[in-house]
Order: C-alpha cells, then structure tokens, then sequence
C-alpha cells in the first residue's frame, strides 16, 4: 500500500461520502452510514494483513502480530461517527492516520510487540447523549443503568440498537480490557481548536484532556397569558434561564485562566408560543476543563446562582447531572515519545492540553496514552467547514508512526 498524500486525501474523501447531505457530514453511531463507513475501513485493515474482530459495543479491533506472542499490544485508533451536519476530519484523520502508520511500520519489518488499531463506536454523544461510549466500555466504564435508558430521537432506546447490529447490552462488561493488556496508546486527532495554527504550528503534544461535566437544568415558572398577566405577577421560566445563562458564562471567565469554559447549547422553551409566558426552560448545560478543583468550584458556584436566582424569583430549578468526567493527564513516558517523535521527523510543535474530550481519556485508564494534535482551520470543528490540509495531516502520519515504532520495535 503507497501511503502518499493522494491516498490520505482519496479515504478521507470516500469516508466522508457515508453520511453525506447538503449541510454536512450525518453519522451518527451504528446508523447505516457508520456502518457504512466501517465496512470501508475493515476492507483496508483487512488488505493491511489485520486480524479482525468486534467486541459486543461493535468496537473494532485490527491486529498484527508482534515477534514476542508475550509482549504488551501499542494501539492506536478513533472514531468514524459525528454529529449532525458535521465535517470529514474529526475522528478520521486519527483513523486514516492509525492506517497509514502502520502500512508504514510493515515496511520496517517486524516489531516485538503487537499493533493494534481501535475503531470506537460512538464516540459522540449526539445520538444518546453519552459521549465516547466504546471506549468506556473498553475502559470498564461502562455506565449500563443510565445507558439502558438512553433513547435517541426516534425513541428507540440503545439496548434496542445494539440488538439490531447483532450485539448483547448485557454483554458489556465482557468488552472491558485490562490495564496487562496494554503497552501504550496513542490517538491523532484534529486540534478542534485554533492554538496550532495560530501559532504556525504542525504538531500539538498533547499533556491532558479536559473532561465535560454535563447537566439538565430545568427552571420551572408558570405559562401565563402574555397581554393579561402584568410583569410584576409573572414567573417566566425563560426570563430566569437568560439569567441562569449569564451566571454561568461570568462565572466561567472567571475561572478561565485555569482552563475552564462553560456552555449552553441547547436550550427548550415550552409552551413555546409568543403570546404564552414561558412557563418551563429544560437547559443543557457543558462545564469542562483539564483542573479537576477548578472544575469542582465552577459547578459550586453554578449551584450557589441556582439557589439566589430560584429565591429572588420564586420559581423551581432542577438540576440532574447526566456526567461527570474528571480530566486526564496522559503519560509522561508517551509524551516524551511523541516529543522525541516530531523531533525525529524535523516538524515544529508545542505541548499543550485538550480543550475536547477525546477516547485516548478512557484508554489512559488501563494503558499509558498519549496524543498527536494537527491542526484544522480556524479551530472550526462539528461543523462542515471543518478544515485541515493534506500536508499537515502527513506530518502527522510521520510523527504518529515514529511514536508506535519506538513503542513497538
């Protein structure tokens, strides 16, 4: 296989194909379209001589043999699902990037350890509204009360979906693997931020993963009349979340300068008519960042305002909390790699954190993990303007097959 920019640029533009609308890229995990674009990447692992299996969340696994039958596996891998009318880089490039490296490492001959490469379902959360669900299961973190009752759009529940693909919900925790398993992992991935570029850099190492903290905030009013009831007698759930909105934005800048961010994303208003008061706001809000205490206080002063704003307006506020990650800081010995990797290769870099939550997350919990940023034009992601140019993505390619070679050798 002639791993050239033409053929990175070629399974990119075919992956991208799966999914494909007039307003982006639509691949949610295990639609047609994922399974789709799967298909496509086992015919390559498959021509790569990969030994190939699923696990009961339908992660893949491609394996080539290492010359000690005892020595640890290197992995690599990401995801191939998006978000609705997203783009062709995010989750790819670290798929076409696992491909490439070790189509590269077969031409140095036999390593001692194993590859494998991971193909992760759902890394998204915007079908069930949990974000890297395979590599959770992977990790052992698979949280089976709370997915059993999540649905997706169509009402179907993910127990349901995974039976349809031929896989067991009850199977789970068999998909769990053990940190003996594992020498290292390691993913590469767009930035999905705008450091690199801004920087005029062709390769992020990545430190630490900043992890959401997500919740379900609804502000409970009473839907009134809008012409008959007077101001002072209203209880607008709508107006009291603009205010709940503002607190969090003022809170997160805040706490900014220790990296974190808070965001609402989405936001519900029901009854939802002009001439109807709001009477409920169901909000769902994003906290995350790479400092744990930081994090901790944002979501404390977060409840504080929930408390002050719920008293001065005499309205209900409920808030549930659908996750809670904590940041991850990635291996130093891997990091060193990578680092000694883009020096290898000749490229500029700089180490930095993880604003996005990433799989590697999960990995670093049974196996030392590191990461390969590249970047993507003006930081856009999710998004199909989403953007990264053929020569940075074999920059990374390189450094990504330098770090699993000495990994592996």
């Amino acid at each position: 296989m002639n791993v050239n920019k033409e053929w990175i640029t070629k399974v990119i533009e075919d992956i991208g194909e799966f999914g494909k609308t007039d307003k982006g890229i639509t691949r949610l995990a295990y639609s047609d379209a994922d399974v789709q674009a799967s298909d496509y990447i086992i015919n390559i692992m498959k021509e790569l001589g990969m030994n190939i299996r699923r696990d009961e969340m339908g992660n893949i696994f491609g394996r080539l043999e290492g010359t000690d039958k005892d020595a640890k596996i290197v992995g690599t891998g990401s995801h191939l699902d998006t978000v609705p009318q997203g783009g062709k880089y995010d989750g790819v490039v670290g798929v076409v990037g696992s491909l490439a490296a070790i189509a590269n490492l077969q031409q140095k001959g036999p390593l001692k350890h194993p590859l494998e490469m991971i193909i992760f379902m759902a890394e998204e959360s915007s079908r069930f509204g949990f974000a890297t669900m395979g590599s959770k299961a992977i990790a052992g973190k698979a949280n089976l009360q709370a997915w059993a009752k999540a649905k997706d759009q169509t009402g179907l529940d993910f127990p349901t979906v995974l039976s349809s693909h031929g896989y067991d919900y009850t199977n789970i925790p068999k998909v769990a693997r053990t940190e003996d398993e594992f020498k290292a992992f390691v993913e590469m991935h767009i930035e999905q931020g705008r450091v690199l570029e801004e920087d005029n850099l062709t390769i992020g190492v990545v430190e630490a993963i900043a992890a959401p903290t997500r919740l379900k905030v609804q502000v409970k009013g009473f839907a009134d009349h809008s012409g008959a009831t007077p101001m002072h007698q209203r209880k607008d759930a709508l107006t009291s979340a603009a205010e709940l909105i503002l607190a969090i934005e003022d809170i997160a800048i805040q706490h900014s300068d220790e990296g974190t961010v808070g965001t609402v994303g989405l936001l519900k208003v029901e009854p939802g008519a002009m001439n109807v008061v709001p009477g409920l706001v169901t909000m769902w809000v994003d906290i995350r960042g790479v400092d744990y205490e930081s994090i901790s206080d944002t979501l404390a002063e977060f409840k504080d305002e929930v408390a002050r704003i719920a008293d001065e307006r005499d309205i209900l506020i409920v808030v549930d909390v659908l996750s809670s990650d904590r940041p991850v800081t990635l291996d130093d010995h891997v990091v060193d790699v990578v680092e000694h990797a883009c020096r290898t290769a000749g490229v500029n870099y700089r180490r930095m954190n993880s604003g996005a939550g990433h799989d590697a997350m999960n990995m670093a919990a049974i196996a030392p993990t590191g990461m390969i940023f590249i970047p993507c034009k003006q930081g856009i992601s999710h998004n199909p303007e989403e953007s990264a140019t053929v020569d940075d993505i074999y920059a990374g390619i390189q450094v990504l097959t330098e770090t699993l070679y000495n990994l592996a050798k």
